[in-house]
């Protein structure tokens, strides 16, 4: 069967809420990794994060790569929220691969979590203030 890589930055990832819909296409995981810094997130309605490519201001964005398999590909992007989609991310070590990615509408005027580096550290940090830890 013939696969693609697929950068996943949020709720797709290993142990999280929509991390089944890989599984359930027979996606296999790669590695953990992250982008070249040149990408910013946002947080929409602390349910999932969007990712954009940016000139300026961009960071290091923690990802997991997937291997699927290419006939499922539409299947994941279809399961995804409105406004994500599928695009080209460059990685750390300069490989260039498929990835979620957000729509510039879809993050007016969401708050920027950028400065978290990624999304399992967000909400980290989002539980750890509504618990009231710190």
């Amino acid at each position: 069967m013939e696969t693609v890589n697929l950068a996943v930055n949020g709720t797709l990832m290993q142990g999280l809420e929509l991390n089944i819909n890989l599984l359930s296409v027979g996606a296999t995981f790669v590695r953990e990794s992250q982008t070249e810094p040149i990408y910013r997130l946002w947080s929409i309605d602390d349910r999932y994060p969007a990712m954009m490519r940016v000139a300026t201001g961009g960071a290091a964005i923690a990802v997991e790569v997937w291997a699927i398999p290419r006939v499922s590909l539409s299947t994941i992007l279809l399961q995804e929220p409105a406004g994500l989609c599928i695009g080209k991310v460059r990685l750390a070590d300069g490989e260039e691969v498929l990835g979620v990615l957000g729509e510039a509408i879809l993050c007016e005027g969401k708050p920027e979590i950028t400065q978290w580096g990624g999304w399992r550290n967000y909400i980290a940090q989002v539980t750890s203030d509504q618990l009231g830890c710190s």
